[in-house]
């Protein structure tokens, strides 16, 4: 019997310099879910041009906390451009969450974003608009054609963490300081 792969959710993905796609050069992605079909995360170090205020406009959900409606929201990806994902700590489960880790979730309903409008959401999230999606075998592949790093999702690093500052950090968080990598890749 083959051996189960093992299992890439809950981890970044931090692009190494040689990857040139420009939907995920210098990016930091979130693995939400990992199966035999392939995977979907979320970028997490990429503004938008959006802040949660203009998402609530959009959505006919008033707030009175300006700072709230100050947030930037993320580029999550190229794929459901027009979706939005709420990557959050906390206990409870809103309409249409999907655990990542021990205490990380990304929701996709309407509700959380109600809950976060009235003061009354998870104490730490970030929004974003679009995903990444890897059909079966491409992120593998992508893997052994050394494009990504993986490193172990941490909520500080998704939550604190300045944006500009995340993909360095991550990949800090296993001893690799991209300053030193080169912007190639080869193979002996």
């Amino acid at each position: 019997m083959p051996a189960t792969p093992t299992s890439l959710a809950n981890q970044l993905l931090v692009a190494l310099p040689s990857l040139a796609d420009p939907n995920f050069a210098r990016s930091v992605a979130l693995i939400c879910q990992y199966d035999e079909d392939g995977a979907m995360g979320v970028v997490v170090n990429r503004p938008s041009e959006f802040t949660l205020g203009d998402v609530f406009e959009q959505m006919g959900i008033e707030t009175d906390d300006a700072a709230l409606a100050a947030q930037p929201v993320l580029a999550g990806g190229p794929v459901h451009a027009e979706r939005g994902f709420v990557l959050h700590d906390g206990e409870k489960e809103w309409d249409s969450s999907l655990v990542i880790g021990e205490g990380l979730y990304v929701t996709t309903s309407r509700d959380v974003l109600e809950a976060m409008a009235r003061g009354e959401g998870p104490a730490r999230s970030a929004v974003a608009l679009g995903c990444a999606g890897w059909g079966a075998g491409q992120l593998e592949y992508e893997l052994t054609e050394n494009s990504w790093l993986t490193v172990p999702a941490d909520a500080e690093l998704l939550f604190a963490t300045p944006l500009e500052s995340r993909w360095q950090a991550a990949a800090g968080r296993i001893g690799v300081d991209m300053t030193r990598m080169a912007d190639y890749s080869g193979h002996a």
